[in-house]
């Protein structure tokens, strides 16, 4: 059966490479920094199936048994090793130690597998070149099914856990359908076939049970209940209540608090408008919630918003949830917006149009996927797409916390030819939090009046551009596409307090 065992390279080629990337995703999720989480498991992965392609040659005898044998714990070990990082996330010191060592394990198999297999298929009719030229084959086409299908597919509508049941479910009926058409061939087949059938139904629960693993880890995780959790395309979406207020968190990270997010959108949105008198075209870039939206609307003289959001997840999430969008006040559906769901960076690359007022509301330079958001070849095409006497403002992260972080995106919009005002503003839930608002031109502050707000007045906005002496400048590098520094400062001071 020649041709069953290369299907069987097919399955594992593409089961091997859905552990590695969930493995990179899920380390993504918890530990951020998606380039260095997804660089190191790669390479401990490849390592690993490096040693398992080198300890095959120990194995003499019974390799098809031996293959079964490794199949069934491929199965067992990659089907529930997300379940088993998730639930032990908070609960084990030496988090990443278990992390790699379920990809170590993991890889090690994975790389027994094909050796196993070619030397099984030398006993056929095939020659060893069309051997390594089938087996091959099929090993990278099943990549290719894998990497295409995992971010398009099985992230958004299966998450990651039950995504690592279902594969490992594969793994194990590969095992088991060995078992039966080469039931001649093997030693010890009914231990075998026990053992093949109890990890299949031991993964076929949990792949049943994946919702209510993915909420006891996430409850575990959370203080408050847990009111909406799902996977985009792009990130975790995890919404949480208690009887103060509502909390959004993205992979984990605190977005907002309902209890004082008006303190933080207040001080992005309206110093700026209020230093320009003719704002009719509004760009926001990021800010999916639609609450720097419902602080836009405030102004009549407002005629159309344009929110270029990457997640359509989140937009529609805003726009749909009575309890998100009584907190955004249907500022989405608004008549006045316009939603476009796409990466920010390259829209505005293909932009034309230009803007009286551009809001950059993106999440904290976590990671070099966000921080090219932030860098000066982004704020370039950003400087192109505003009027003359337009208006910018970025939010910053903390001035306190990560004060190289907030002097650094302000030296690089300096850098591109913005006139830039930094300001800051204390929200509970974040504490000191920065904002820098640009112009082409000189900034006139104070010249509008401000709408009727909760936090804001004229008089606490003098009082926001004053930095004490632990926020006060300091020395940054330019962050450019090519060296991200941003994220390397942001990750070195929040990293002291985490």
């Amino acid at each position: 059966m020649p041709i069953l065992l290369l299907f069987a390279v097919f399955v594992i080629a593409t089961c091997g490479l859905i552990y590695e990337l969930i493995a990179g995703t899920l380390a993504s999720y918890l530990l951020g920094d998606s380039v260095t989480q997804f660089s190191t498991i790669i390479g401990v992965y490849l390592f690993s199936m490096g040693l398992g392609s080198f300890f095959s040659k120990f194995f003499e005898k019974e390799l098809l048994a031996w293959f079964v044998r490794i199949e069934i714990m491929v199965g067992l070990v990659g089907g529930t090793s997300s379940s088993l990082l998730f639930l032990l996330f908070d609960q084990v010191e030496s988090f990443r130690f278990l992390l790699y060592f379920l990809i170590s394990i993991t890889g090690i198999l994975v790389g027994l597998e094909i050796p196993l297999l070619m030397r099984v298929l030398e006993r056929s009719k095939f020659e060893f070149k069309e051997i390594v030229s089938k087996v091959f084959t099929f090993d990278y086409i099943g990549a290719l099914l894998a990497s295409v299908l995992f971010p398009l597919i099985f992230v958004p509508y299966m998450g990651l856990v039950r995504t690592s049941f279902f594969f490992g479910i594969l793994n194990t009926i590969v095992a088991i359908i060995v078992c039966y058409k080469f039931d001649d061939e093997l030693k010890k087949k009914t231990w075998l076939k026990f053992s093949a059938w109890l990890v299949l139904i031991l993964l076929m629960i949990g792949f049943g049970a994946s919702n209510y693993i993915m909420s006891w880890s996430e409850t575990m995780a959370y203080q408050d209940k847990i009111i909406f959790s799902k996977s985009s395309p792009y990130q975790r979406i995890i919404l949480t209540r208690n009887k103060r207020e509502l909390k959004l968190f993205l992979n984990g990270n605190l977005q907002f608090s309902s209890a004082d997010e008006y303190r933080y959108h207040e001080a992005l949105v309206h110093p700026a408008m209020s230093s320009n008198s003719t704002v009719h075209n509004v760009l926001i870039l990021g800010g999916g919630d639609g609450l720097a939206v419902r602080e836009l609307l405030k102004y009549p003289t407002i005629q159309h918003i344009t929110l270029v959001d990457l997640d359509a997840y989140m937009t529609d999430l805003f726009k749909n949830n009575p309890i998100l969008t009584a907190l955004n006040h249907h500022a989405l559906t608004n008549s006045k917006v316009r939603v476009i769901n796409t990466d920010a960076f390259q829209w505005v690359r293909r932009a034309t149009k230009q803007y009286d007022y551009i809001v950059i509301d993106f999440p904290d330079p976590t990671n070099f996927s966000v921080g090219k958001l932030y860098t000066s070849t982004f704020y370039k095409e950003v400087f192109r797409l505003m009027k003359p006497q337009g208006v910018l403002v970025v939010q910053s992260t903390s001035p306190f916390v990560a004060p190289k972080s907030f002097w650094c995106v302000n030296k690089t919009l300096q850098m591109v030819g913005f006139l830039t005002q930094p300001y800051h503003c204390y929200v509970p839930s974040f504490g000191e939090w920065g904002y820098v608002m640009a112009s082409k031109n000189t900034l006139k502050l104070e010249k509008k009046c401000l709408p009727n707000l909760k936090f804001l007045t004229q008089d606490s906005f003098k009082q926001m551009v004053y930095f004490p002496k632990d926020m006060g400048p300091v020395t940054t590098e330019v962050n450019k596409l090519n060296n991200q520094i941003l994220v390397h400062y942001f990750e070195e001071e929040w990293g002291k307090v985490q």
